[in-house]
């Protein structure tokens, strides 16, 4: 199945703004984040389809996976 994926800030670093992932049927937000090498301590938050959602979550053709790391400031 292939799914696409939106990265933000930092996370867009070596990867791009939008990348397409082609993953086995049944894979969830999880398996996405480790094709990509991204490790779960750097993601904030993450959505599927525009809404907040768990990185255990199984994953369907055509989704929209939205990662954005933890944001800095003071």
């Amino acid at each position: 199945m292939e799914i696409k994926v939106k990265l933000f800030a930092t996370l867009r670093e070596n990867r791009g703004k939008e990348v397409s992932l082609e993953l086995k049927e049944g894979a969830t937000a999880e398996d996405a984040l480790k094709k990509l090498e991204i490790p779960k301590k750097e993601v904030a938050i993450l959505m599927i389809n525009g809404r907040d959602d768990d990185p255990g979550k199984e994953l369907k053709s055509g989704d929209l996976l939205s990662i954005f790391p933890p944001v800095g400031g003071g």
